[in-house]
């Protein structure tokens, strides 16, 4: 994929929307709900501080699973894949990733 989001924007592959549900029925796509998460293709380089014009980078990189605000970020179809691309502010978790692992 030749995507390269600018700023602080992230490219996502939305998960899968549940078929069935867990009493065996069968949902309609037109009664789907939209996935709230998928995993990270790419990362924007970061926004500028407004005070300092210093690049402050997202917490978030490529192979990532992330949890999204539901209707946030704007869908696109690259080489026949819907993806989405969000802004930095619409990614509300990162899934199996430890709490302040590795920071002091």
């Amino acid at each position: 994929m030749n995507l390269q989001p600018l700023e602080d924007r992230i490219v996502v592959r939305p998960g899968e929307s549940e078929e069935m549900t867990a009493s065996g029925l069968v949902i309609p796509d037109t009664a789907k709900e939209k996935p709230q998460q998928g995993e990270v293709l790419a990362v924007g380089p970061g926004k500028r501080s407004e005070q300092t014009g210093a690049l402050i980078p997202l917490d978030v990189k490529a192979g990532d699973t992330v949890v999204y605000s539901k209707y946030g970020g704007t869908e696109i179809t690259v080489e026949g894949e819907d993806l989405l691309i969000l802004n930095g502010r619409d990614v509300l978790a990162i899934v199996g990733k430890a709490a302040g692992k590795g920071k002091k």
